[in-house]
């Protein structure tokens, strides 16, 4: 077994000497660190929270072009249904097939109109 040696006066009081010039250094160390930590941690949590915020608005983003996408085919599906009642005009045989045929390009031409203004209202809407 090995004896642990004896420490004199003077290597104790060295010893404390170096172990109080050590910690005064960490005192000093944590005083200019201050609220450095904290300030950290409320960094971190808005980078989370702005990234939170960034995936929802790309969310939105993709949600507001699949809906404009949606109303530019339905814009499309109602010119393809104007130009076939505007064919369909050149053989009716009567005032009613007129009539009809008539009011159905009107209310796909107003149809158009509704998706043109739902896709300003959007578009106006995403800029703000």
């Amino acid at each position: 077994m090995s004896k642990k040696k004896e420490l004199t006066v003077e290597e104790r009081l060295d010893a404390l000497y170096q172990l109080q010039t050590t910690l005064s250094k960490i005192d000093e160390i944590k005083i200019l660190r201050g609220e450095l930590p904290l300030e950290v941690q409320d960094l971190e949590d808005e980078i989370a929270g702005l990234n939170t915020r960034i995936s929802n608005n790309k969310e939105e983003i993709d949600e507001i072009k699949k809906t404009l996408a949606g109303k530019k085919i339905k814009i499309d599906e109602a010119e393809v249904s104007i130009e076939k009642y505007n064919n369909q005009l050149e053989n009716v045989r009567n005032n009613k097939e007129y009539d009809i045929l008539s009011k159905d390009i009107e209310y796909q031409n107003l149809n158009i109109e509704l998706y043109k203004k739902n896709i300003k209202d959007i578009t106006d809407e995403s800029k703000a």
